[in-house]
């Protein structure tokens, strides 16, 4: 197996390195590809050896493999990349509206408000509570929504704006006035 690896190492390394550097764009990523490649290959392709150690015939098109391999190793690397810049986005602009200074009073304010918002929540008819929960908690779709509950789109939507203008209403109102539930 060692000098069918050669072989192959010697006929594709080059052409296997310039795919995934056009892919890539980055002669160190694609190296790095290219190597984890000729890995997968020993490990997948030493599974299909025989008892005495030779290949037998597991891989038929060694050259189509090692570059569906590295296609593969390829898509793998960009989605992390993607979810480390998509990471690294979200944190930094997680940082940039963060008041690092909060006072006490503003982060009172703050629990009050959520407060305020769980209880109107908690006031909404039923129907329209459930299906504000379903799409603003859960993230389901109007279909999705219609279909765990029976009815159709347009009266989820219905529910929905219903649902949105009576929290819009009860925050709106109660902004200015003092919270019923505090001891002052």
């Amino acid at each position: 197996m060692s000098d069918d690896l050669d072989d192959l190492f010697r006929r594709y390394h080059h052409e296997l390195h310039r795919f995934a550097r056009q892919r890539l764009g980055d002669a160190d990523a694609a190296a790095d590809v290219v190597q984890d490649a000729f890995l997968r290959y020993t490990v997948l392709a030493g599974a299909g050896a025989g008892a005495g150690g030779t290949q037998t015939g597991a891989v038929r098109n060694p050259k189509f493999f090692l570059f569906r391999i590295v296609s593969n190793l390829i898509i793998d690397l960009t989605r992390q990349r993607a979810r480390r810049a998509t990471d690294t986005g979200q944190d930094a602009a997680i940082d940039r509206h963060a008041d690092p200074t909060a006072s006490p009073e503003r982060t009172t304010m703050g629990r009050q408000d959520l407060a305020r918002l769980a209880r109107a929540v908690d006031s909404l008819p039923p129907r329209c509570r459930e299906v504000f929960l379903l799409a603003r908690i859960e993230g389901l779709n109007y279909p999705e929504i219609g279909d765990r509950l029976g009815i159709s789109p347009k009266t989820v939507y219905s529910h929905l704006v219903k649902a949105l203008a009576l929290l819009k209403l009860a925050m709106d109102g109660d902004a200015d006035s003092p919270d019923p539930d505090s001891d002052i």
